[in-house]
C-alpha cells in the first residue's frame, strides 16, 4: 500500500452536524491548549500544568475515537461492501498508529 497516496487525496464528506461536533471540539482543545501556555507565561506550579495537559491528552483521545467511530461506520462500512479490502489494511495501519 502507498501511503503517500492514501495520505492526502482522500476526502470525506460529512454532515454538517458532524463537521459542527468535530470543529466544536477542536475549539475546546485549542482554548485548553492557550490555557496551558498562559499557565506556562505565568510560572504556575508544574503539577498544575501538567493535570491540565492530561486533560488536553483525554479531549484529544475522546476527539479520536468519536471520529473513529464515524470512519468506520461510513467510509469502512462502504469500502469493504464495495469489495475495497485494501481498506481493512489502511484501518490496521492506522489502528497501530492510535496505539502508539
Amino acid at each position: 500500500m502507498n501511503e503517500e497516496m492514501n495520505c492526502c487525496h482522500k476526502h470525506k464528506e460529512r454532515s454538517e452536524k458532524e463537521y459542527r461536533d468535530l470543529l466544536n471540539r477542536l475549539s475546546r482543545i485549542e482554548g485548553q491548549v492557550r490555557g496551558i501556555k498562559g499557565m506556562v507565561e505565568k510560572n504556575m506550579y508544574c503539577p498544575d500544568i501538567l493535570i491540565q495537559v492530561a486533560a488536553v491528552n483525554a479531549a484529544l483521545n475522546s476527539f479520536n475515537k468519536v471520529l473513529l467511530a464515524n470512519h468506520i461506520r461510513t467510509c469502512v462500512a462502504r469500502d469493504i461492501r464495495e469489495g475495497k479490502d485494501e481498506t481493512i489494511d489502511e484501518l490496521v495501519v492506522t489502528l497501530q498508529k492510535l496505539m502508539k
